[in-house]
């Protein structure tokens, strides 16, 4: 995306936010444009009903943008150029007011959503001068209603620009250092990216029509939407469809979710022509007639059908040719990672990166840093279905050895299933408890040159406990949670190794989430 000029962003209408005629200029303190603040607990901060039904009729309020909070909405103050016949009575002076949908610079109209003791929240509805110049058009036209996004306002260099100072104020915060290396952003699909996701259903009667998707900001209710710009296209673009496809059924209004997985082409490999899958939530037994519709719409587009009726025991697959292998509950779905010749099965309920682009380059990003060389052992924490234990495993040869470990068995067992398929025998996969010390196990006493570690949005806090008993000169941690790895960067400073690069991953482009990665080298005593 470019930025947008004046007449642009005056057509930057998708969710009612508009700008007058003012020329678009840098906002005039840089630093104080960039300042980043820590938001509210949003589990905290849902407005009441006596407070929704009083902000609903609230007109809107003028603010100048002077910052923004960590997950990229705008943060104003009351009583910064405005008075009180502006909306700024003087007892709320000084007060933050975090605004979606605003860049640091401008001037707006905001529609407040919600107010508490210490903040409000709006929504930035009008920019009424000095737009800033990274501010774009937004390519989805349910951007603003619905909740699966919220900085498509915003041109996508800035974006992955933005995390990159959350990730270094954070480390500043809590660890009080930077990385001696800044590593270039890592960037890949930002539209059409998104593989893995759980929609919703809910067939409304009055309209007579089926709403799948994603729900609408800060609301339990679900956005009506055609397309979806950030979703694989393969079904991006088919919502429409799907729609049209629930409200023809008998039990239309028992369908209550669609989880999909997506993997790529490979059709010279067992359901490599059927890359979609989509798991249909339903509440109640489907007639033989809704199997049917159902059956046939996913034929013609070599999709993977599967029921599921309860929990994740009761999802059944439902064949639709003669060619399907029901010998198992799940069928296959396939990613590639082609610098390291390697091929991952995995089934529709897996854990799997969700931007494929972004994977390929952070895999090989993870290996460079480790620079690991022929016959060397590698740990690697949490290592799911193998996504970095075997990249690096071809790096170490048959001479290195790779430990992968994971706390769930299955896909413990799914790496090692990886392994063989890819020839490769110099790795070890075992199932355990991460967050209890696992130092005594056989598998962690056998000496590590380099340790890869990729928690959960929690983090490694219980890890860093026992994690210099490895003794592992290179560390590399990817991170989903910046604040997490910010803290336990603290940690690895503190048991004497030192931060060398750091840098973050356009992996969820359009929204505030933000992908990390991190290397630290032992420090020699």
């Amino acid at each position: 995306m470019q930025p947008t000029d004046d007449q642009n962003t005056k057509n930057n209408v998708k969710h009612n936010l508009k700008s007058s005629d003012a020329t678009a200029q840098t906002h005039s303190n840089q630093e104080d444009s960039k300042t980043i603040i820590t938001p509210p607990n949003k589990k905290k901060s849902k407005p009441s009903s006596k407070t929704r039904r009083r902000l609903k009729d609230a007109l809107p309020v003028p603010f100048t943008i002077d910052g923004l909070s960590h997950d990229g909405r705008g943060v104003a103050v009351y009583g910064n150029g405005f008075d009180e016949a502006q909306g700024h009575s003087t007892d709320k002076h000084g007060k933050k007011v975090f605004v979606s949908f605003a860049l640091p610079g401008e001037s707006v109209k905001v529609k407040l959503t919600n107010s508490r003791a210490s903040f409000e929240e709006g929504d930035a509805i009008e920019v009424t001068a000095n737009p800033n110049p990274e501010r774009a058009v937004p390519p989805c036209p349910h951007f603003g209603v619905c909740g699966g996004c919220n900085l498509q306002h915003w041109q996508p260099d800035s974006q992955i620009s933005f995390k990159q100072s959350v990730l270094a104020e954070m480390l500043q915060h809590q660890a009080d250092v930077q990385p001696e290396h800044w590593l270039d952003p890592v960037v890949g699909d930002r539209l059409g990216y998104r593989t893995k996701a759980r929609l919703g259903v809910r067939y409304v009667a009055k309209k007579e029509t089926a709403l799948v998707g994603f729900r609408e900001r800060s609301s339990n209710f679900l956005a009506e939407l055609n397309e979806c710009h950030i979703l694989d296209p393969r079904i991006g673009f088919e919502i429409e469809n799907l729609k049209a496809l629930v409200s023809t059924l008998d039990a239309r209004d028992k369908i209550a979710q669609l989880e999909l997985a997506m993997g790529e082409f490979i059709p010279e490999l067992p359901d490599g022509t059927q890359p979609v899958a989509l798991i249909v939530r339903n509440l109640a037994p489907l007639s033989d007639g809704d199997i049917d519709k159902l059956k046939a719409f996913f034929a013609a587009r070599n999709w993977q059908l599967y029921l599921q009726s309860k929990g994740v025991d009761s999802i059944q697959r439902i064949a639709l040719t003669s060619d399907d292998d029901m010998s198992e509950q799940f069928g296959r779905l396939y990613y590639q990672l082609p610098e390291y010749d390697l091929t991952f099965e995995f089934i529709p309920t897996d854990f799997t990166q969700v931007n494929l682009s972004v994977n390929r380059k952070m895999t090989k990003l993870a290996c460079d840093l480790l620079e690991l060389k022929a016959g060397e052992r590698v740990l690697d924490l949490f290592s799911g279905l193998g996504n970095f234990s075997l990249p690096l495993a071809r790096l170490v040869g048959e001479s290195g050895k790779v430990i992968g470990v994971e706390g769930s068995e299955e896909m413990t067992l799914r790496a090692s299933a990886n392994a063989q398929r890819n020839g490769l025998n110099n790795t070890e996969f075992y199932s355990q408890d991460l967050t209890q010390d696992c130092t005594a196990e056989p598998w962690a006493n056998q000496g590590f040159d380099a340790l890869l570690i990729d928690p959960p949005r929690s983090g490694a806090w219980e890890i860093m406990q026992y994690l210099p008993k490895f003794n592992a000169q290179r560390i590399v941690y990817v991170s989903c949670n910046p604040a997490t790895l910010a803290r336990d960067t603290k940690a690895l400073l503190e048991q004497g190794y030192r931060l060398t690069h750091a840098g973050v991953m356009d992996m969820f482009c359009h929204t505030g989430h933000v992908e990390s990665i991190a290397r630290f080298e032992k420090i020699p005593a």
